[in-house]
């Protein structure tokens, strides 16, 4: 009997548009699957070794409150008292594993690499079309490079921060919901952008 082949496959898979030559779509979505995303609790009292700790072995101050700090392919991100959101650009599954050796003995860290989906989001029109369901202040004077929410969108729970800019200036956000409704929060935002057009980065 043949062997059964599992392959993994993105949350977004089968929803997101083609890409539109030229640009000319008000928002734009990257699917940024594939990253290694774990959470991150200090356990008790030790939230002064783990900044230490993290400093060392990833050159990284650990934000203390809801700011994001990068160093290489791996981030922190404040996302609630002594909780961070870590990813890795590289690491895949295997990144809270190596989290986990590296700081597991002063803080509780669990794999998100497939529990959250994730979209990397530009445009002209995305703050437009965030504002209708995340309550949030996403001015560029107010939520700035390197801020990082723990929020809603729609009802649906959502973690969203903000890139540097592109070089022509345009605002560059990301955001993570759980995977069990991401299809849900695809159907919210391309309904929320249809009046000004979305589509897949080329």
């Amino acid at each position: 009997m043949a062997e059964l082949a599992l392959a993994p496959r993105s949350a977004f898979a089968g929803l997101l548009p083609a890409s539109v030559p030229g640009g000319g779509a008000g928002v734009t979505v990257v699917d940024r699957d594939g990253l290694g995303m774990a959470t991150v609790l200090a356990g008790r009292g030790r939230a002064a070794l783990l900044a230490a700790r993290v400093q060392e072995r990833f050159d990284i101050e650990l934000p203390q409150g809801p700011r994001r700090a990068v160093a290489g392919d791996i981030a922190f991100g404040g996302i609630g008292p002594e909780t961070w959101l870590a990813t890795s650009e590289t690491g895949g599954n295997g990144f809270a594993a190596a989290l986990r050796q590296a700081i597991g003995d002063l803080a509780a860290v669990v794999d998100q690499s497939d529990g959250y989906a994730m979209l990397r989001l530009t445009g002209p029109k995305l703050r437009e079309t965030l504002a209708k369901g995340v309550p949030l202040d996403l001015h560029a004077g107010v939520f700035r490079p390197g801020d990082i929410a723990a929020t809603l969108v729609s009802h649906m729970d959502a973690i969203l921060w903000r890139l540097p800019d592109q070089t022509d200036g345009s605002s560059v956000f990301e955001m993570a919901v759980p995977r069990s409704v991401a299809r849900d929060f695809w159907h919210w935002l391309a309904e929320s952008a249809a009046e000004f057009g979305i589509a897949g980065a080329g």
